[in-house]
C-alpha cells in the first residue's frame, strides 16, 4: 500500500472534475485526479461532443436534399455510417488528446482507478490511499431507465444509439426531453421514421410553452411523430423488432426503442453514505457553495441536484476550486444557467420562462416575441421561430427564450443580459450587426424598451 498527499484529491475527471482540477493548480494548489476511465467524462466521449457531432451530419443531410432551393444542385446519396462514425470519433479524439495533454502541462496528478471514499480526507484506489485537505466528488452520471423497463437488445440507451453502426428504419423514442428530441432529429435526417412518447403534455417539457409547440410544429412538419401526455406500460421485443405499449392502450412497433428519460447520478457503491456524507435519491446534498454536510468535502456536476448540463458541471469545478482557495466566488443560480437543445430547430433559454416569472415576481411582469420571419439572416438560411424576452416591469430581463436554426449561439448575450440583470432600456441602444440572427434579440430589446422598430 502506499499513500499520496495533495491539497485537493478530485474523484471523477469529467466536466467538473477537470475543471476544478484545472483551476486548483492555477491557484498554486496541488490536485491528485481520479478517473476510472477516460478524462473528459460522459460530455466528451459519450455526451455533449459526439452527439453534436452526429447532429452536424444530420444537418449537413438535409443541406444535401434540400440544397435545390438556395439554387445548389447536388444528390444525396444516403448516409455512410462507418465514415459518420470516424468523423465523430475523430473529433472526439482529438479533444482527448488535447485535454490530457492539457493536464500534464499543468502539473495535475492523474490517478487511474476507481475510487471510493473512505474518509472524509481519504479516497481509496486499489491498495493505494489518496489523501486531500479537501475532497471534491464529480462523479457524474449515467443514463437512466424506469422501474420495470430492462435496458438490452433492442431496448437500448444513448450510449448504444451512438454506437450503431446502421441507421434503423423506424425509432420509438421514450422520453420528449433533451437527449429525446436530439437523438430523434438526428434519426430523422437519416432517413427513420421516428416516434416520440412523452409522458408530459409537450416536447422539451421544461421550456417555455410557446417554444415547446413552436419545436412540435416544426417536427410535425419534418414528419416525426409524437404523442404527448401519455404513459409508458411496457414493451416486448423479438428478433424483428419491438412493441411499446402505453397506458391508453396504444402501441408503437418499431426496430429499436431509445431510453432517453434522464439521468441519474453515478454514486452507488463510492462510500459516500458511509461516510456520512447526506444523500437523496443518489444525489449529493450541498449547500449554496457546494460543500457537502461532511466538512472538507464538496461536490459538483450532475450528482448535485439540479440541471444536468456540462458547462454547469464545468463552472461549479472552476467555483469550488476557488472557494477552497478563499476567493469567495459568487452563485450562479441554475435558473439562469443557459440551455441549448440541438434539434432541428434548435431550443434554448436562459431564465424563468413566462410563467414561472409571474410565480416569482407577480403580475408585474411583461413579455415580447420577435419572430424570425422578420429577421433577413433568419429567411437567409431558411429558418423560421422566434425569441422572446420576460422582463419584471420597470425592472430588468429575468429571461430569454429562443427557437430556430442556431439559435443556441445566441445565449451568450441572453444570458449575460439575465446575469447583469440588465433593463431592455440598457441594451437597446447598443448595436447589434446586421444581417445577423442576433438582431432579432436587439428588435424584441427595443420592443420592450417601448420603441420598437419593426414590430407593429
Amino acid at each position: 500500500m502506499s499513500e499520496q498527499n495533495f491539497d485537493i484529491v478530485v474523484l471523477g475527471g469529467g466536466s467538473g472534475g477537470y475543471a476544478a482540477a484545472l483551476r486548483a493548480v492555477q491557484l498554486g494548489l496541488t490536485v491528485g485526479l481520479i478517473e476510472k476511465g477516460k478524462v473528459g467524462g460522459t460530455c466528451l466521449h459519450r455526451g455533449c461532443i459526439p452527439t453534436k457531432a452526429l447532429l452536424h451530419s444530420a444537418e449537413v443531410a438535409d443541406y444535401a436534399r434540400e440544397s435545390s432551393k438556395f439554387g445548389v444542385n447536388t444528390t444525396f446519396d444516403g448516409i455512410d455510417v462507418a465514415a459518420v462514425t470516424a468523423y465523430r470519433e475523430g473529433i472526439v479524439s482529438s479533444k482527448w488528446k488535447g485535454l490530457q495533454g492539457l493536464i500534464k502541462a499543468r502539473g495535475i496528478t492523474t490517478i487511474e482507478g476507481e475510487g471510493r471514499l473512505t474518509s472524509p480526507t481519504t479516497v481509496q484506489v486499489g491498495e493505494d490511499s489518496i489523501v486531500g485537505k479537501h475532497v471534491i466528488l464529480a462523479t457524474g452520471s449515467y443514463s437512466r431507465s424506469l422501474p420495470g423497463l430492462e435496458i438490452g437488445g433492442r431496448v437500448i440507451t444513448s450510449e448504444q444509439a451512438l454506437e450503431l453502426d446502421f441507421v434503423p428504419k423506424k425509432v420509438a423514442v421514450l422520453g420528449g426531453g433533451v437527449i429525446g428530441v436530439e437523438f430523434a432529429s438526428v434519426w430523422k435526417s437519416f432517413g427513420a421514421d421516428v416516434t416520440i412518447v412523452e409522458a408530459l403534455p409537450h416536447l422539451v417539457p421544461n421550456e417555455e410553452e410557446s417554444v415547446s409547440k413552436q419545436l412540435e410544429r416544426a417536427f410535425r412538419k419534418r414528419g416525426i411523430d409524437f404523442k404527448l401526455g401519455v404513459r409508458f406500460q411496457g414493451v416486448t421485443q423479438d428478433d424483428s423488432g419491438v412493441v411499446l405499449t402505453l397506458e391508453n392502450g396504444e402501441t408503437v412497433e418499431a426496430e429499436l426503442l431509445l431510453v432517453a428519460v434522464g439521468r441519474g447520478a453515478a454514486t452507488a457503491g463510492l462510500g459516500f453514505e458511509e461516510v456520512g456524507v447526506a444523500m437523496d435519491r443518489g444525489f449529493v446534498l450541498t449547500n449554496e457553495r457546494l460543500a457537502t454536510n461532511v466538512p472538507g468535502v464538496y461536490a459538483v456536476g450532475d450528482i448535485v441536484p439540479g440541471l444536468q448540463l456540462a458547462h454547469r458541471g464545468f463552472q461549479q469545478g472552476i467555483f469550488v476550486a476557488e472557494e477552497i482557495a478563499g476567493l469567495n466566488p459568487i452563485v450562479v443560480d441554475d435558473v439562469n444557467i443557459p440551455k441549448v437543445t440541438y434539434c432541428d430547430p434548435e431550443v434554448a433559454s436562459v431564465g424563468y420562462t413566462e410563467a414561472k416569472a409571474v410565480e416569482k415576481f407577480g403580475a408585474q411582469v411583461s413579455s415580447y416575441e420577435y419572430n424570425l420571419g422578420g429577421n433577413g439572416k433568419s429567411a437567409i438560411i431558411g429558418t423560421s421561430g422566434s425569441i422572446k424576452v420576460v422582463r419584471v416591469n420597470d425592472g430588468p430581463v429575468v429571461g430569454v427564450h429562443m427557437i430556430g436554426a442556431r439559435v443556441g449561439e445566441l445565449i451568450g448575450e441572453a444570458q449575460l443580459a439575465v446575469n447583469w440583470e440588465a433593463y431592455p432600456e440598457d441594451i437597446a441602444p447598443l448595436i447589434h450587426a446586421h444581417p445577423t440572427q442576433n438582431e432579432a434579440m436587439g428588435e424584441a430589446f427595443l420592443m420592450l424598451a417601448g420603441k420598437p422598430l419593426h414590430a407593429l
